[in-house]
């Protein structure tokens, strides 16, 4: 039975969520499996991966075949890494604590690497956050500045018809002032 590291889809429709399994290689892609070792999220930023780091290195040592995508995800753990340390053991390259020195010490490099790239996105999206609410403040004192010009012409026709009315009015009281005195001044003599 040849077994094979793959990746086993799992999630919605354009929302792949993965899970890495042991199966063997005649089975169907999301068919039975022997083992599951972690999961494989590839749609955040950097791809989230849950990985059963000694079970996979066990799998990897005993001669399971990996797809491509599989292989690139356990090369970025460190499995293929840890593989190649165990055999300079097994070698006498290096002692076993030296090994594990070297382990650890390109772990801390990776998390920093990961750190500065998931600091580096959030700083990104902070910048087009506030690149974007400085447009809208920018829109929103351009709409207000037209909608106090709308009022004040407003405001100045209203003031407008308001002192012509006024004005009628008075020339109306005028005029019915003189019509008044016109009548008072004009008024026929009474019949002897």
């Amino acid at each position: 039975m040849a077994t094979r590291i793959r990746l086993q889809r799992h999630g919605k429709k354009n929302q792949p969520f993965y899970h890495i399994v042991i199966a063997d290689g005649r089975a169907p892609r999301d068919g039975r499996f022997i083992e599951l070792l972690g999961t494989y999220n590839p749609l955040t930023n950097p791809a989230d991966v849950k990985l059963n780091f000694e079970r996979a290195l066990y799998w990897v040592e005993t001669g399971a075949t990996p797809s491509d995508t599989v292989r690139s995800i356990l090369r970025r753990e460190g499995v293929y890494l840890m593989k190649h340390l165990k055999g300079g053991v097994a070698k006498g390259a290096f002692s076993e604590n030296e090994a594990e020195r070297k382990f650890e010490a390109w772990k801390q490099e990776k998390e920093t690497k990961l750190n500065n790239i998931k600091r580096e996105a959030a700083d990104k999206k902070r910048g087009e956050n506030k690149k974007r609410l400085e447009e809208e403040i920018k829109v929103k004192e351009a709409k207000a500045a037209k909608v106090a010009e709308k009022l004040a012409a407003i405001a100045a026709e209203q003031a407008k018809a308001a002192q012509e009315a006024a004005e009628a009015a008075a020339a109306e009281a005028e005029a019915a002032n003189t019509e008044a005195a016109a009548e008072t001044t004009a008024e026929p003599a009474p019949e002897a």
